[in-house]
């Protein structure tokens, strides 16, 4: 098992921890480059959230 599955594996049963995570490095990204890319990093937010970052009742955000 290499080192990227372990991580998922572990990511995937704490949607919250791991969602907070998610924001924190999107916010850290967003602060670094002064919000140029921020709707690349909002929807990279999004999709990271939705594989790892929701527990299992929360919904995703309605567009």
């Amino acid at each position: 098992m290499s080192v990227m599955d372990k991580l998922k594996h572990m990511l995937k049963g704490h949607g919250e921890q791991t969602g907070k995570g998610i924001d924190k490095g999107g916010d850290y990204v967003d602060d670094k480059t002064q919000g140029k890319h921020s709707g690349h990093v909002d929807t990279a937010q999004d999709r990271l959230k939705d594989q790892y970052g929701r527990d299992p009742g929360q919904e995703p955000p309605r567009a």
